[in-house]
């Protein structure tokens, strides 16, 4: 059984795809005018909302129509890593407008059944995402909680079986430290954009001593896709 085939699930996530690639358009004119590659200008953006001095990831409120979707080739990556770990119980932390939530509760559904627990800090995006999930049939494996994630994230009943980091990357440590109580071994733990600047986090996951064995991943190169388990 694979619902990312089903015809409704596959109809709202071309949709969304469809809509995100209308805003890379113009991102895309954005770059050829200052010769930025699309990474740095990614991680040129965020750095700079979460270091603005509006202070705090509150910045991000200005960019709530931004999708910051993950690419068809990395959804299907979540699709299957999140299956053939068997996940019952996944956390993201950054849902926006809900693609890769999409992929992760397709997954817990051909599981046979879980919750993906996702934290979003912008309420017009959870609400979209909220929509989206429901168009696609998946609404009731989904529990998504409007906040910072330092706090939505701290009441998780249960041990995780996989996490999602695809926020504002320079929390992924603190994100992962709050989590790493209720980590099954074996746990798999997935960052998008998990840049150098992101607070020792990737020097963190590859210090085995730390309890990780992790791979930087060749899946859209250069994004900063880090692969971990848990190995306690």
């Amino acid at each position: 059984m694979n619902s990312l085939q089903s015809q409704r699930l596959a109809g709202v996530l071309t949709q969304l795809f469809n809509e995100a690639e209308k805003g890379e358009a113009a991102i895309k004119e954005y770059l050829a005018k200052t010769g930025l590659s699309m990474d740095e200008a990614v991680r040129q953006m965020v750095t700079k909302a979460i270091q603005s001095e509006k202070g705090g990831i509150e910045k991000l409120n200005d960019r709530a129509e931004d999708y910051f979707a993950v690419s068809r080739d990395f959804g299907k990556f979540l699709y299957a890593t999140a299956r053939a770990c068997k996940a019952k119980r996944i956390v993201e932390f950054g849902t926006s407008m809900g693609v890769s939530t999409i992929h992760l509760a397709a997954a817990i559904k051909d599981n046979g059944g879980g919750e993906v627990i996702g934290t979003e800090f912008v309420a017009s995006k959870a609400a979209r995402a909220r929509a989206s999930l429901e168009a696609a049939g998946l609404a009731d494996l989904v529990d998504i909680r409007v906040g910072d994630a330092r706090q939505t994230l701290r009441d998780i009943d249960g041990e995780i079986d996989m996490v999602l980091l695809d926020g504002a990357f320079t929390q992924y440590l603190e994100i992962l430290k709050l989590l790493e109580p209720k980590l099954k071994p074996g746990a798999v733990i997935l960052a998008e954009n998990a840049f150098k600047e992101a607070d020792g986090y990737i020097a963190y996951i590859h210090d085995p001593a730390n309890g990780y064995i992790a791979q930087t991943l060749p899946i859209n190169e250069g994004r900063g896709n880090e692969f971990a388990v848990r190995t306690m």
